[in-house]
């Protein structure tokens, strides 16, 4: 497992390449396999994956030293406190289509003055151990990224990506695909040319971007456009992956 003293937020906002995959299975075995596996950060997807708060926080844990991000079932402000105070690197907020989610989001995650986030205890906060150095860091030390997943989200683009306490925006292909009435179809010309519109705006406004795709081939190209925030691959296919090709071989 690679280890850095910098903090998720300060490698996403240096532009530092950030690697990692997606984990859907409510596993801390499975966890603890991938962030001993190297992966920089891991994609905890409490938006489609059968978590609670309490099993979150198992697989944060699981983790150890390695970054996890929790992609939340939404926006709102009961599940952005609850995913911070268990200890997420920082969150991914779904379905951000107007810059008025954003600008309320970015309030939801940030404590006062900056913010509106709710003062608790957690295990961010080491259970009070260390709440005020927590407290004090948090605002810098949390990383804000919002999912652009929709032609709406996508006409709001520069507005979204000039709210201030935005770090990135991560580009949901698939849902971006549906909206644009090519479902599946992530290499279709509409699908591209959104991403592209997305991505320049980003990159006028200095804000990083961050890109889902099942294999190395589906993400080297984003990467060689500057998107430095990716996600590869899923853990449940890994397993189905690794399976069927354990099967082929012996079967000849």
């Amino acid at each position: 497992m690679q280890q850095n003293n910098k903090s998720f937020a300060d490698r996403l906002r240096s532009g530092e390449l950030l690697i990692g995959c997606l984990v859907s299975l409510n596993s801390p075995a499975i966890t603890e396999i991938l962030a001993e596996a190297g992966f920089d950060w891991l994609f905890i997807d409490t938006e489609h994956g059968a978590f609670n708060p309490e099993q979150a926080q198992s697989m944060l844990q699981a983790a150890g030293q390695c970054p996890c991000v929790i992609r939340l079932p939404s926006g709102d402000e009961i599940w952005i406190k609850k995913a911070l105070d268990i200890g997420a690197a920082g969150i991914i907020a779904p379905q951000v289509h107007t810059p008025e989610q954003a600008k309320q989001i970015v309030q939801y995650c940030k404590y006062s003055p900056e913010g509106s986030r709710g003062v608790g205890i957690g295990r961010a906060h080491k259970y009070g151990m260390a709440f005020e150095d927590y407290i004090n860091a948090a605002n810098k030390q949390t990383a804000v990224i919002l999912q652009a997943e929709s032609q709406q989200a996508i006409d709001n683009i520069e507005s979204i990506a000039n709210i201030a306490g935005v770090d990135a925006i991560f580009i949901g292909p698939y849902d971006l695909s549906a909206s644009l009435g090519c479902i599946g179809k992530v290499s279709d010309p509409k699908v591209r040319e959104a991403i592209n519109k997305a991505a320049n705006s980003c990159q006028r406004a200095g804000i990083r971007l961050g890109i889902f795709g099942v294999s190395t081939d589906a993400v080297k190209p984003y990467i060689e456009k500057g998107f430095t925030l990716i996600t590869v691959g899923v853990d449940t296919l890994f397993v189905i992956k690794s399976a069927k090709e354990i099967l082929a071989e012996c079967r000849g």
